[in-house]
């Protein structure tokens, strides 16, 4: 088998992984007689992880069809939504709960999943250029997640993240907060755009991958 039908194994594996681990979370909450449907889904997280599920099956089940630049534009987001996942869960979230009571789901969530998909991402690059107005396009989703979290947080009386709670030192803290992981963002927008431009330019497409 080849290194590009490997990958192809790779892809569905880490989705259904992923779907499993989603599943197994949903499950345990219920059972514990706690699952808010909304606010179970609510987590950047679980829709993160959602959004590469979809990107990895795709690939998967699409293997060796040309792919477009909507195609190519997705898979730069899901990186983009996972690394930030990685990376918040790491600096901002080590200590704290957030919601997910199985150890290995946490794992599975926070950690596989986002180096899955920037390996696939940076293994078999898009195969068409993008442009910065296509990474600063990987923002909208985030911003309205933002807007939607912050709207919802003081109607229901629920944030998905302690860092987004302004009662836990009021909104000035909240908004640095978000202002850096915004920069944040931007940063690996711009740097995903280069990365699949600089990795694809001049490669001929993964026939099998």
């Amino acid at each position: 088998m080849s290194r590009f039908g490997t990958l192809t194994q790779m892809r569905a594996f880490t989705a259904v992984l992923a779907l499993v681990a989603i599943g197994a979370q949903l499950q345990r909450t219920f059972d514990a007689g706690a699952l808010n449907p909304v606010n179970f889904f609510s987590y950047f997280t679980i829709q993160s992880n959602l959004i590469g599920v979809a990107v990895l099956l795709y690939l998967a089940v699409r293997a060796g069809a040309q792919r477009s630049g909507r195609v190519n534009w997705w898979r730069g987001a899901a990186a983009v939504y996972l690394t930030v996942t990685f990376f918040v869960v790491i600096f901002l979230l080590s200590h704290t709960d957030v919601g997910l009571q199985l150890p290995w789901v946490d794992v599975v969530l926070h950690k596989v999943v986002p180096v899955v998909i920037v390996a696939d991402y940076l293994i078999d690059p898009p195969r068409t250029r993008l442009t910065i107005s296509d990474g600063l396009l990987w923002l909208v989703y985030p911003l309205a997640w933002l807007g939607y979290t912050m709207i919802r947080g003081p109607i229901a009386g629920w944030y998905p993240y302690p860092f987004l709670d302004p009662a836990d030192g009021g909104y000035g803290p909240v908004a640095v907060t978000v202002v850096a992981i915004l920069i944040a963002g931007a940063v690996l927008c711009a740097l995903y755009v280069w990365l699949a431009n600089w990795r694809g330019a001049g490669r001929s497409p993964m026939a099998s991958a």
